[in-house]
């Protein structure tokens, strides 16, 4: 009987031998921790909370991030970690906190040296709002030949608070930091879970976008990050006014103040004590000097004269960026979402652009209400007040349209990268937004990219129903470029080839049933002509 026993042991053993192969070949192990992750019916594995740095709070808020701590066990990797608090948000969500420098990472099961794409989220620089995107789609669309890579920085002050005492005892630009502490993360580990950290592709929208061109010509555009990272696609490159150390101490000051640190003897100290929610509490806008009203993102890169040594126009200008192969583009109608939509007078307009561009001129505010608000064509929506339209076209060029084609042709310029220079013009349609007047707004083509399924805020209706043509489309372009830096190499079968910038100003037209190539209208480059000859004196 003992016997028997021990042979029926046997039998269940080996008949669950399989499960426990298949769990132990997603546990990664690294030199700080070990990681359990899943694997899907689809062949997709993932790992999700994963630390990539120490968590940022004590003595490290307000400090560069740091290495992980070693834990001990394996960790299980199945779920994502809490967001970066975001600014303007009391009481504190749940699924954001201080701890928050989280990495995902999605695979093919069993994969062996495939390109990475590295994803950095927008919000502006004061959230992390475009989260624990799914990569399983992306990996899926590129046959199962690409590592994503997602993950959290810190944003608001956490992240882009400066100031004499920041920059004293402290560190600037730890938001950005923390994006490069990410790509080191990589280049270190992403060969355990079958990534090639020899073959990595930035991708980021609106101020992930403008994170990427910050890289591109991070410390004077020096080679210091250029094994990081080997080609970017760019989506609606957000270009905010940047401001400097000096500049940006009324901020601190105001902070200080409101929290009650302000007679401290060691300010910074102070707010490094301080328990979040109190914190939280006051991490809010407030305008800028001279300024009526608040911006849409108080805190963003501060130009510290060591990872940003200038204002981003300036840097590009002056050749000072990384040669590799980068998509730019962005949405026909960039700014609807942003500005208030009853903007009922050019007075309403030209306070709320000071007050995101707050070092605007008047001679500058009245050449760009000729060129924007008194335009015959303007439509009037249902709710909305008569310059909404015209306040959004400004804005949306001023602050994404015109610096991509402005990157484009500065790329062009250069001959070690103008055959791997592309633009695209994001035009699909839906009709809810189309009767509203949004248009095709800031960064909706991510629902494209990633697949209406694998995003985290709910995609419009049509990309199920009369768009769903236009995913395949665009993930045969991203998982094309991703794979061999080239948007063309891997297309889905019937799309139109997509033509470099040249210098013609070619950028493929992307619309359902419609993708082909276009050219920059003139009245377009005409406007962003004289946006870019003041886009140094607006400090972008």
């Amino acid at each position: 009987m003992a016997g028997l026993a021990m042979v029926l042991l046997l039998c269940a053993c080996l008949a669950l031998w399989p499960a426990f192969v298949a769990a132990d070949s997603n546990v990664k192990h690294l030199d700080y921790a070990s990681y359990s992750g899943y694997t899907q019916n689809n062949g997709v594995a993932f790992w999700k909370g994963m630390r990539f740095a120490a968590p940022p709070t004590g003595k490290l808020r307000f400090a560069e991030p740091q290495d992980p701590e070693r834990e001990s066990g394996t960790q299980d990797a199945l779920s994502h970690g809490r967001l970066c608090v975001a600014t303007d948000k009391y009481p504190i969500p749940g699924n954001q906190s201080e701890d928050c420098l989280f990495i995902d990472v999605y695979a093919p099961a069993n994969a062996s040296n495939v390109p990475v794409f590295f994803w950095i989220q927008g919000g502006g620089f004061n959230a992390d709002s475009n989260a624990n995107y799914d990569g399983t789609g992306l990996v899926q669309a590129s046959g199962q030949n690409i590592a994503v890579v997602t993950f959290n920085y810190r944003v608001g002050p956490y992240g882009f608070l400066a100031s004499k005492e920041v920059q004293r005892r402290g560190a600037l630009n730890n938001g950005l930091k923390d994006i490069i502490k990410a790509l080191e993360w990589v280049n270190k580990y992403i060969h355990v879970f079958g990534g090639d950290p020899d073959h990595v592709t930035l991708g980021g929208d609106s101020a992930g976008a403008g994170a990427i061109t910050m890289l591109l010509s991070a410390y004077g555009g020096s080679d210091r990050l250029n094994h990081l990272f080997h080609a970017a696609a760019a989506e609606s490159q957000s270009f905010g006014a940047l401001a400097t150390v000096s500049e940006s101490q009324f901020a601190y000051d105001n902070l200080t103040e409101r929290v009650g640190c302000s007679s401290a003897t060691d300010t910074l100290a102070c707010l490094r004590d301080l328990d979040l929610n109190t914190l939280q509490q006051e991490n809010y806008n407030i305008p800028f000097p001279g300024a009526s009203i608040a911006p849409l993102y108080m805190y963003s890169p501060t130009i510290d004269n060591d990872l940003i040594t200038d204002y981003t126009y300036n840097l590009f200008a002056q050749g000072k960026f990384a040669k590799v192969p980068v998509i730019f583009g962005d949405d026909t109608n960039e700014g609807t979402i942003f500005v208030p939509k009853n903007t009922s007078s050019v007075d309403d307009a030209d306070a709320f652009l000071q007050a995101n561009f707050p070092t605007i001129k008047t001679k500058q505010l009245v050449e760009i209400n000729s060129m924007y608000m008194s335009q015959p064509d303007n439509p009037v929506y249902p709710n909305a007040g008569q310059y909404w339209q015209g306040l959004a076209n400004a804005y949306g060029e001023m602050r994404y349209i015109c610096p991509g084609i402005y990157l484009s042709s500065v790329f062009n310029n250069d001959h070690e990268s103008a055959q791997s220079n592309w633009n695209y013009h994001y035009a699909v349609t839906d009709w809810g937004a189309e009767t509203s007047g949004y248009g095709t707004q800031h960064t909706i083509e991510t629902n494209a990219i990633w697949g209406p399924d694998y995003v985290s805020a709910p995609a419009p209706a049509s990309y199920s129903t009369n768009n769903s043509a236009i995913i395949p489309v665009m993930q045969g372009y991203w998982t094309s470029f991703i794979r061999s830096f080239n948007p063309n190499t891997h297309r889905a079968k019937g799309s139109p080839e997509w033509n470099t910038w040249g210098d013609e100003r070619n950028r493929i037209y992307i619309r359902t049933g419609e993708t082909k190539m276009e050219t920059v209208p003139d009245a377009q480059s005409k406007r962003c002509k004289y946006l870019q000859s003041i886009a140094v004196s607006l400090d972008q």
